[in-house]
């Protein structure tokens, strides 16, 4: 099963450094449609369950007086913990199917490129138990593609880059409707009646050729791919960095590439 993989150091600082940015589209998203349901209560508590390394926990921090990040791994924890630059925000191991949290305590369970790992009708369960009234939940992805932009040369780019994915999503161990359905089987599950499915998020991202080839390494299916076959996985690295080089000449090492990614969130409140 991949979520071994998050257990391993080596990979939660490879996570960490090269995994695409916080997308600042979902993170305003997921703050004003808190806010907007706490109509003016003071934000107490937030918990991010699947922290990983807490790429998504800290952005949460100035709006809530305590920030609780909650992740399987004690590796991706401990990497979490190493980065964290702010004192409202505590780390622990513990599962999302068994919060260590109280009823009713909690005014936002927020979940960022994680939720297709849990056992979701155990999550939800708990992610409603732990809610205050007028709490809010909110999970997110990115979808497993991408668009190159640069100069005349996208074409070609998103070629070399199409097969990555198509490689990689060959790997895929979890069943296609938590893996490919824009967490619509998650919406379809939330127990609450005030909830929202929306998709087709954008978000660009500008990465360098070294950039790129990190992000590949970053993706739980490459580490899958390097397990199974690690001259596969170290050929399919080469071979990309090398059709980047060529198909940007004198500018491979200058170039910073748009990639556009496509996001989708899924919100609800407890009322």
């Amino acid at each position: 099963m991949a979520i071994r993989l998050f257990k391993k150091t080596a990979f939660s600082f490879t996570y960490q450094k090269y995994m695409i940015q916080v997308s600042d589209e979902i993170t305003n998203m997921v703050l004003s449609y808190v806010k907007m349901r706490a109509n003016g209560r003071t934000l107490e508590k937030a918990v991010d369950v699947g922290c990983g390394t807490g790429r998504y926990t800290l952005p949460l921090a100035p709006h809530f007086k305590k920030v609780l990040g909650l992740d399987i791994s004690d590796s991706q924890i401990s990497v979490a913990k190493q980065m964290s630059i702010a004192k409202n925000v505590s780390y622990m191991v513990a599962e999302a199917e068994n919060l260590p949290l109280k009823d009713a305590s909690v005014d936002l369970v927020h979940a960022g490129v994680a939720t297709h790992w849990f056992t979701i009708d155990k999550f939800l369960k708990e992610a409603v138990r732990v809610l205050k009234m007028g709490g809010c939940f909110a999970t997110h992805a990115f979808e497993l593609s991408s668009e190159i932009e640069y100069k005349n040369l996208s074409d070609d780019l998103n070629e070399v880059m199409s097969k990555v994915w198509d490689t990689l999503i060959q790997q895929v161990d979890i069943p296609a409707d938590k893996a490919f359905s824009r967490y619509q089987n998650v919406f379809e599950a939330i127990p609450l009646k005030d909830k929202e499915h929306i998709t087709d998020i954008p978000s660009k991202i500008q990465l360098s050729v070294p950039e790129m080839v990190g992000f590949i390494q970053s993706i739980v299916m490459f580490q899958q791919l390097k397990e199974k076959d690690v001259t596969r996985a170290e050929r399919l690295l080469t071979h990309t960095e090398k059709r980047f080089r060529e198909i940007l000449g004198e500018e491979a090492d200058s170039a910073r590439m748009n990639v556009h990614m496509k996001h989708f969130c899924v919100l609800a409140c407890k009322h």
